[in-house]
């Protein structure tokens, strides 16, 4: 019988190849050649998945060296097929011109249970080995993964989505539209909270809004470096750059003007304005600051708060070429360029448009 399943299998007679298959399976279903003719018959029905299981399975429970080499070929055929099939999506997904648009794609948190679940099929998707796979899933914060065109980062995103990985992707033109605006201090905050500061091109004016058009709450801190001397293992003077402080900041995020509101503790004028704290001008800058933020959680009870902006820079400060076309909005006294201050903007722009997408679909 098994003779007569391969020649239909020749003459391409699937028809009667299932037909002629089908008692087998009943009678014989860990056979080594019915198993293999089974994957076949996956694999010409365009049962792509199914049939490379099949055949996986096949080369656990045989060492017939005709079968073995015949599935190890049928899984590089099916590979190249998928590879292909991958290829002709990413290029449909890319031809709008909005697809073209650089962006960028980030991983979401998982526990540790749920990374040993998802690992397979994150490298599956993204053609890795198990154990990198599980390497590059985050357990603590966002990850940035990879840049690009954003059909491309749109089409491996959905797939991850899917496969129940948590991830998003933005372009770095949405990114730029944001508008910044950096708080000198609060003039008042009631009925309605109003703010002096200062836009892109440094004109200072005033904005009002209200407490509930308030989104999200972002903090950062970024280091100052400075150059000291220090003596080495040979009692030598050696110039070196170390973080010698942080600067505390926090983003408002107000997506309905789409815009951000920026408060920096070293340039936030404490003794302004409506009184955030008394005595301002005898308390240190860390103490005003840490009022500063006590009183607009006060205002602020239900807004998230985001504070993981350094273990996610940690997983982008390499991308030196991207965070260079970043603006930043930070301004910082600084003698070197940084890219700490671009990886900020990126966080806090990303975390803009993650809600804004999230309350779209909503």
């Amino acid at each position: 019988m098994i003779e007569q399943v391969a020649i239909a299998f020749e003459q391409k007679d699937y028809k009667t190849a299932a037909k002629l298959l089908k008692p087998l399976l009943k009678d014989s279903p860990d056979h080594p050649w019915v198993v293999f003719y089974l994957a076949r018959l996956h694999e010409v029905s365009g049962k792509y998945p199914e049939a490379e299981k099949v055949y996986r399975r096949l080369l656990l429970i045989t060492t017939n060296h005709r079968i073995v080499t015949q599935a190890r070929q049928a899984l590089q055929r099916l590979q190249e097929i998928q590879q292909e099939e991958k290829q002709r999506a990413i290029a449909q997904a890319t031809a709008e011109p909005n697809n073209t648009e650089s962006g960028v794609l980030i991983l979401e948190p998982l526990d540790h249970e749920q990374k040993n679940q998802v690992a397979a099929k994150f490298g599956q998707i993204m053609q890795l080995d198990a154990y990198t796979a599980r390497l590059l899933l985050p357990s603590r914060s966002w990850k940035y993964y990879r840049s690009g065109r954003i059909g491309e980062l749109k089409f491996y995103g959905m797939q991850l989505q899917q496969a129940g990985i948590p991830c998003f992707w933005t372009t770095f033109k949405a990114i730029a539209q944001i508008q910044v605006f950096q708080v000198q201090y609060f003039l008042e905050s009631q009925p309605k909270p109003t703010v002096i500061c200062s836009n892109e091109t440094n004109i200072v004016g005033s904005l009002t809004f209200d407490w509930s058009e308030v989104s999200a709450q972002v903090l950062g801190l970024l280091p100052i470096f400075e150059e000291v001397f220090d003596v080495n293992a040979h009692r030598q003077l050696e110039r070196k750059t170390q973080t010698q402080d942080y600067a505390q900041f926090c983003d408002l995020h107000l997506p309905q003007r789409r815009c951000i509101l920026r408060l920096c503790d070293r340039s936030y004028d404490f003794q302004q304005g409506a009184e955030i704290t008394p005595s301002a001008s005898e308390k240190t800058i860390r103490i005003n600051w840490n009022n500063l933020l006590n009183w607009l959680t006060n205002y602020l009870p239900q807004v998230k708060i985001f504070s993981d902006f350094t273990p996610f820079t940690q997983t982008v400060l390499e991308q030196t070429e991207m965070l260079s076309n970043i603006q930043s909005h930070i301004h910082l006294f600084r003698r070197e360029k940084t890219y700490w201050d671009s990886a900020f903007h990126l966080y806090s722009g990303l975390i803009f448009n993650k809600d804004k997408d999230m309350a779209k679909d909503h």
